[in-house]
């Protein structure tokens, strides 16, 4: 704790700073010591998921049984003392404790020894999952208005256990006696599942497909310890908030095809009730395409066409915009010199003379659900979330996670895509990217909205990385010309070498550094691995969402990253909470390790570790100016 170094100026209007939150020496020194403690701890044991696709069900039984450690450390703790069915029953108290104590209550099981003895496993359980935390971290994970008791009874040595243990008992008598029973068997659980993920990673694609985002985004929030990183679907609900009119007609296109109109409508407020009054007054209803799909198809691709036709540096106005390239008179359209049969001719607001322009009643109509998206409270509080802990990727640990891909061309080397004006590659385009989408919410430029749109679906986007085809989808029966070319990246960075060239554009470099990916379904049932590039590449979609459990074989993958090793997780198929409440149903993983390291690792070698050594410098800093007398100590 020397004397002041560096910038004497600088470093003594920051210790000003920092004295606010330490007025005195001893509150400093206090602080240096319970973070140079911490670095002595284990890491914190992290999750990664991605593609989670709107499967709230799914996803939130995910996190109740935290991937599968809680079974595992129940497993640990009660082998031998609880046979299978108790601790089935143990699990489901912690991952579901209203609803499983109904069920309790409703089958007359909630007896006063019942819950003596179920207080005291959950008290045991989480001082087991507690033991690689600091006091402090435990003490701020409980919830507030049982923290004093929680502490009494969570905080003892096996000795003192041994001495405490009618003190603690005493205690959990007193909490049945009072009726309290119920509320402290949920605040036991809570905080065993807060500390079972010391850290949440979300690789991307919240939204789209299934039905509740927007429950998943609010247990999100209510997560301690999260980040995301954006995905392709995301940026387009992003766009849509910030007001991109492309953005909204692709997130309205989605929610018709699927059938996903809850999300607008019943969680987000935003009525479609005007679109489908003006297709079914203005499209045929015995067509190939249904009229609302239609309607919004149209309009889609004008506003895109609009927005093309702004950037003539993207090179897409050739042969991505398509309305002008119909032949409705002989039911074709041309798409790069190749004719394809279209499935309806049925086009009465295209204008052969300026296909791109939306006719009176489509602008009126694009007008209102603009306003809608613009006025919805709760996507804004969503989206405000997504900035808040969201970024276009995140270098944490040795690990460069992001949900697409770093655009490659095919000869490996890195994309050079025109930025504004500049041709930018690798981490300064995927630099530009995160900015201009946080202009896009910030400053609502339409230049910045219209790179919103560009990331949702552009040819050298990093978070989508395909060429999107989405008019031929709409339009063009023939399957053919629904093939979606992939950027290089896909199967470039299978190679090893091409990983640890990439690694190094983001500043990782050494054996255990990797990249961490969503966006592409693994097919697991044909015999495709997570694991790519000799490790050195993880893919964790595992298909979450209903609609790609046939193709992956699977329903999700987590990668569970401890302080011994690091294992990715492949669930099967959750059979819903009823199942899970009535007959202690759990969804099964099948854990493989990929690395096992060679001692436990501390929060010293982390980033995390880093971080608390800069505070430890900085509060140093403050001591000596103290010492020095250059700032005064205060005292209450």
């Amino acid at each position: 704790m020397g004397v002041m170094s560096g910038n004497f100026t600088e470093d003594l209007r920051f210790s000003k700073l920092l004295a606010r939150e330490f007025s005195n020496r001893q509150s400093a020194i206090s602080e240096i010591i319970n973070l140079e403690t911490i670095l002595t701890l284990p890491r914190g044991t992290e999750h990664f998921v991605s593609d989670i696709h709107g499967e709230h069900e799914a996803f939130i039984h995910i996190l109740n049984n935290c991937s599968g450690v809680i079974r595992e450390q129940i497993r640990v703790i009660f082998d031998g003392e609880l046979d299978d069915h108790g601790q089935e029953e143990l699990r489901t108290l912690v991952y579901y404790p209203r609803e499983k104590l109904e069920r309790i209550h409703a089958h007359g099981l909630a007896t006063d020894e019942w819950y003596q003895v179920n207080l005291y496993n959950l008290v045991r359980l989480a001082r087991w999952i507690a033991g690689k935390y600091t006091r402090s971290k435990v003490r701020k994970s409980m919830p507030r208005e049982y923290a004093y008791i929680l502490d009494e009874l969570m905080h003892a040595t096996r000795d003192e256990e041994k001495v405490r243990h009618e003190y603690h008992q005493s205690i959990l008598r007193s909490i049945v006696g009072t009726g309290a029973q119920d509320d402290f068997v949920e605040a036991l659980a809570t905080l065993i599942k807060r500390l079972a993920v010391d850290r949440l990673h979300v690789v991307g694609d919240i939204y789209d497909r299934g039905p509740h985002a927007d429950r998943i985004i609010h247990d999100l929030k209510n997560h301690p310890s999260v980040d995301i990183q954006w995905g392709n679907h995301d940026i387009a609900w992003m766009g849509a908030a910030c007001g991109s009119l492309a953005c909204i007609c692709s997130i309205v296109r989605t929610c018709v095809r699927y059938d996903t109109l809850d999300i607008l409508e019943s969680a987000y407020g935003i009525s479609l009730r005007k679109l489908a009054l003006f297709a079914d007054a203005t499209y045929r209803h015995d067509d190939a395409v249904a009229p609302m799909e239609k309607a919004i198809d149209v309009i889609l691709f004008k506003v895109e066409g609009q927005t093309f036709r702004r950037h003539p540096d993207w090179r897409l106005s050739s042969h991505r915009l398509l309305l002008d390239k119909m032949d409705l008179a002989r039911g074709v359209v041309n798409v790069n010199e190749t004719e394809w049969p279209l499935s309806t001719t049925d086009f009465p607001t295209v204008d052969p003379k300026d296909p791109f322009a939306l006719s009176p009643e489509e602008e009126e109509l694009l007008h209102g659900i603009a306003q809608a998206f613009g006025e919805s409270g709760r996507l804004h509080r969503h989206i405000s979330f997504f900035y808040e802990r969201g970024s276009l990727y995140l270098v944490r640990d040795g690990n460069l996670l992001f949900h697409g891909c770093i655009p490659m061309a095919k000869d490996g080397s890195f994309s050079r895509v025109m930025c504004n004006g500049e041709l930018l590659s690798g981490r300064a385009y995927m630099d530009f990217c995160d900015h201009v989408a946080r202009r896009a919410w910030s400053q609502g430029d339409q230049d910045a909205l219209d790179w919103m749109y560009y990331l949702w679906c552009g040819a050298h986007s990093p978070l989508s990385g395909r060429v999107v085809k989405t008019f031929e989808r709409a339009f063009v029966p023939d399957k053919a010309a629904w093939e979606e070319p992939r950027n290089p990246y896909y199967e470039l960075s299978n190679d090893e070498r091409v990983c640890e060239r990439i690694l190094a554009e983001f500043g990782l470099a050494g054996p255990t550094c990797r990249i961490i990916n969503g966006h592409t379904p693994v097919k697991a049932s044909s015999g495709e691995s997570p694991v790519r590039a000799n490790g050195r590449k993880l893919v964790i979609d595992g298909g979450f969402c209903k609609a790609y459990h046939k193709k992956t074989g699977i329903a999700g993958y987590t990668l569970v990253s401890g302080s011994h090793d690091m294992r990715i997780k492949a669930h099967r198929p959750f059979d819903g909470i009823d199942s899970a409440l009535d007959d202690n149903a759990d969804i099964m993983s099948e854990s493989d390790v990929i690395c096992r390291y060679d001692h436990q690792v501390l929060v010293a070698e982390t980033d995390r570790g880093d971080d608390i050594r800069e505070r430890i410098e900085d509060l140093s800093h403050l001591v000596a100016a103290y010492r020095e007398g250059l700032i005064v100590e205060k005292y209450d």
